[in-house]
């Protein structure tokens, strides 16, 4: 059976065939795994909810691509592509009509990263847009007499709103690397907020799951009719609102956001959200600055592979995880494509390199990061750690060079993951790999002035120390950027060119599809697109987690025989890849999602 591998209908995702009726009893053999112990592991972060999955075919194109997470928003970006912007402009324009027709993900009122390559230049440069907390904010924000408050009530609350970064972000990125005018790339999304898009299937099942009681009444009014039901699939939505602020941001620039009359009405929603007001000013919003860090490149199997640094650990902890299987044996080609020994080994780096995640990345500007944590000779030390034959228990974090004296508490961070991913290449061969979100789905569910706010700031621990007293890295602190998972990601050949371009939603779990995406294209050989759709999986420190499949349960029972726990759960990626290859472009879009790769 461990050769019996088929090519399933989800976009060429490898798997084991199955006898029949495995499918009407797989839920049931993977609950029966599934250990009390993996089951609270699940609880610490539910991903955006599943809203089914479609087939989709591998997209071509010889000249540029896009891949993003809505057709209206690949749309926007191949006009833009079309009319000779760069890949900055495509994914900005992208973004645009992304917060309006996937707004429970990103829009004006969160935040992004961008990883950005200048092909003539031959220079690589990443850029933070994270948000902030306001300068209110203090350690104790989420407690109430010494204990947290509940996550929901927080999601839910002034309390979660952060200083937005997006907007300010793409102006930086476009005054660097914009080729067509600023106005011009609002076109598409004030052209659709105006005249109407089509309510998708997934828009309509989340706000039916989440209700209006999740909203203030501002986006309740919008999103759903005077009985409470949320509009129809097939719904023509209208956004004056947005189209109004994009007008305002298109000809005033950031500032128009930052700044006057947009800027009272964040302030406003934020102070008088529901459960806790705000404490946004005026003052976090014109203080707003862009940080452009150094990439974080590491190397894979000859490749060189970039992706953001702190205040992001997805970067970091994708590096850890790869360098420590670089010398291990994953298999090679499509029929070595996730077998059990490969998923052990996978997991058991990922252990590790969330072990020191969680205790040492946070913001370095508040936090000072190891230096030490991809070097050679540590991580050569934790990878004795790994056996081929069994499974470790949760590892302890490891003591990296350049580890500060001062010692940092165990982390107390719960993650939820409300995010989007745009992939671009353009005519010449610059690329961008930008991840945006409003953190949880539909961010805070306060509106302002067409868009939502975000809930980044339970990003944060709500534990500022642990049980010792030591101080938590991810703890709140006035103007501080929660620690992320978002790993926006350039993969460069061993000439120096661009191979592949890629990233992914999923909160905390971003860097798992990450790692499974890489490992796919890189050792697997597989397309852009069965690397999107390829079974997800992998380990956030305890038990591995394995995507509800029929498949899964043959995986689960070989991971059981060493001594993985095994914790069954949805895991809705939304992986968008671009792969330059033989001359020509390929694209793959998550089949868990709406999304599409278009390009010519």
């Amino acid at each position: 059976m461990t050769s019996n591998l088929a090519t399933s209908a989800r976009g060429g995702a490898l798997r084991p065939r199955s006898a029949r009726g495995l499918a009407a009893v797989a839920a049931l053999v993977l609950t029966a795994l599934l250990s009390p112990c993996a089951e609270a592991q699940r609880q610490l972060s539910e991903p955006e909810a599943s809203t089914g999955s479609s087939p989709k075919a591998l997209a071509t194109a010889t000249r540029h691509m896009i891949s993003a997470a809505n057709p209206y928003a690949s749309e926007a970006g191949l006009e833009m592509l079309r009319a000779g912007g760069s890949a900055v402009d495509a994914a900005i324009a992208a973004e645009l009509v992304l917060g309006l027709v996937e707004p429970q993900s990103s829009g004006l009122g969160g935040g992004a990263f961008v990883v950005h390559w200048d092909r003539s230049d031959k220079k690589l440069e990443t850029y933070d847009g994270r948000e902030t907390a306001p300068a209110a904010a203090r350690p104790d924000r989420f407690l109430r007499d010494g204990t947290p408050m509940p996550f929901g009530a927080a999601v839910n609350s002034g309390l979660s709103i952060g200083v937005p970064g997006l907007v300010r972000l793409l102006e930086a990125v476009h005054n660097k690397h914009g080729v067509l005018p600023w106005a011009r790339l609002f076109e598409p999304a004030i052209r659709l907020a105006g005249e109407g898009f089509t309510v998708s299937q997934r828009l309509y099942f989340l706000l039916r799951w989440f209700g209006p009681e999740s909203f203030d009444p501002g986006a309740r009014r919008y999103f759903f009719d005077v009985s409470g039901s949320a509009w129809p699939i097939g719904y023509t939505l209208r956004n004056p609102e947005y189209a109004a602020t994009l007008k305002a941001i298109a000809s005033g620039g950031a500032s128009a956001f930052y700044e006057g009359p947009i800027a009272d009405a964040i302030v406003v929603a934020a102070r008088g959200a529901p459960n806790v007001p705000g404490d946004l000013a005026r003052g976090d919003l014109a203080g707003y600055g862009v940080k452009e860090r150094p990439p974080l490149c590491f190397t894979y199997r000859a490749r060189k592979i970039c992706s953001m640094g702190p205040p992001s650990s997805g970067g970091l902890t994708i590096g850890q995880t790869l360098e420590l299987l670089e010398p291990l044996d994953l298999g090679r080609g499509r029929d070595a494509a996730m077998s059990p020994g490969a998923m052990h080994l996978i997991a058991e780096a990922e252990k590790l390199a969330f072990a020191d995640r969680d205790r040492f990345i946070a913001d370095p500007e508040f936090v000072a990061v190891p230096e030490g944590l991809l070097e050679r000779a540590y991580l050569d030390k934790r990878r004795t750690l790994i056996a081929p034959e069994r499974t470790m228990e949760r590892p302890a974090a490891g003591e990296p060079p350049g580890l500060a004296k001062r010692a940092l508490g165990a982390d107390a961070t719960l993650e939820s993951s409300g995010t989007s991913h745009i992939s671009v290449i353009d005519g010449d061969g610059n690329a961008v790999a930008m991840t945006a979100t409003i953190e949880g789905v539909f961010g805070s569910g306060v509106w302002a002035r067409g868009f939502l706010l975000n809930n980044e700031l339970t990003d944060f621990s709500f534990l500022p120390a642990d049980q010792q007293g030591r101080a938590i890295a991810n703890r709140v602190e006035a103007g501080k950027r929660p620690r992320s998972s978002m790993a926006p990601t350039i993969v460069f050949g061993d000439k120096g060119e661009v191979e592949a371009v890629l990233g992914s939603p999923g909160g905390p779990r971003i860097i798992l599809f990450v790692v499974k995406a890489l490992i796919a294209l890189v050792d697997w050989d597989l397309d852009a697109q069965a690397a999107a759709a390829l079974l997800n999986f992998g380990s956030m420190g305890g038990a591995v987690e394995i995507e509800y499949d029929r498949s899964a349960v043959w995986y689960a029972l070989k991971l059981k025989t060493l001594g993985h726990e095994v914790a069954p759960h949805i895991m809705n990626s939304g992986l968008h890849i671009i792969v330059a290859r033989g001359g020509r472009l390929e694209g793959g879009a998550d089949p868990r999602r709406e999304g599409v790769a278009l390009g010519d």
